[in-house]
């Protein structure tokens, strides 16, 4: 089987003295994509809540040659994702890749101690804030990468539904954050016009990928079906997944290419809604006020004071 820096076309690309943070790297794609960035010669900071899966990670990292080490937090908090983000910039002198992976699928219904909806929280605002307070330790040229997915489509930003979880849909609320994601990473690209050094944001869609992890949060015999999918030929694999992180992430092909949602390892149009810069701005805003702090970026909108 390929690996996903093969499949991506980066096997050649020399990221020694690359600094990487990987969310939700204890596992799935998250996983795979940080031991490529190890094989090419970064240094990777591994992310997840399990210490020992996230231990195993940095053994497989160290034995390729990287510097790695692993750091826990829970996106529902934060201040866990504080002190990650904290971590992260004590343990190096800046950070040259952002993999945004973190997130799940949540079948109950529950608010987190903000009051927002917990999918919600997790897979945008944990991102959204971790982004927020790394901003200034990005280096010039650096990539920040933010897994959304196709579930994005037939969404339309609704931040009424955040703040309540009557009437829960894990369906809607799993597709209306990876909106949020697609929205967020767009948003940014333009607001990081501002900052004096060179930053790009992108997202991806990772495809379907039964052998993820990610089946283990749809109810009833799903999980079991997903994982009989692992054996079929048209079914994405994990390390297809992680070359979709690696294509915006490391590849000199897109060092320049900002704003953009990536799906099939190339930029593809996402929904109508996604499009927004409306609703994008306003996610922003939101967002912030959800968190209780003040937005990030100021708006670069022509017009905008």
């Amino acid at each position: 089987m390929s690996r996903p820096e093969e499949i991506a076309g980066v096997e050649g690309v020399d990221c020694d003295g690359v600094q990487a943070l990987v969310t939700g790297s204890t596992s799935g794609i998250g996983r795979a994509a940080a031991l490529a960035l190890g094989r090419l010669g970064a240094d990777v900071i591994v992310h997840g809540r399990d210490r020992s899966a996230g231990d195993a990670v940095v053994d497989e990292l160290e034995a390729t040659g990287s510097d790695a080490r692993f750091v826990p937090a829970d996106f529902a908090d934060p201040d866990s994702v504080r002190d990650l983000a904290a971590t992260v910039r004590e343990a190096t002198d800046g950070l040259d890749v952002l993999i945004n992976n973190a997130g799940g699928f949540f079948r109950e219904g529950r608010r987190t101690d903000l009051g927002v909806e917990y999918t919600f929280h997790v897979n945008h605002l944990g991102p959204y804030l971790l982004t927020a307070e790394l901003l200034d330790h990005l280096t010039d040229g650096s990539r920040v990468v933010t897994t959304a997915s196709a579930a994005h489509r037939g969404s339309e930003l609704d931040l009424t539904r955040v703040r309540t979880v009557e009437d829960y849909s894990a369906t809607w609320a799993y597709g209306h954050s990876k909106l949020a994601n697609v929205l967020f990473a767009a948003e940014l690209a333009k607001r990081v016009e501002t900052l004096d050094r060179s930053v790009v944001s992108n997202s991806i869609h990772p495809g379907a990928i039964p052998g993820s992890g990610f089946s283990r949060f749809l109810p009833g015999p799903l999980p079991r079906a997903l994982q009989a999918l692992d054996a079929l030929p048209f079914v994405t694999s994990v390390a297809d997944g992680a070359a979709e992180l690696l294509v915006p992430a490391v590849s000199p092909e897109t060092a320049d290419v900002t704003g953009k949602y990536f799906a099939d390892r190339r930029p593809t149009e996402p929904s109508r809604a996604a499009r927004d810069a409306t609703a994008a701005r306003r996610l922003w805003e939101v967002s912030a006020d959800l968190l209780g702090i003040d937005p990030p970026l100021p708006d670069a909108s022509p017009g905008s004071e």
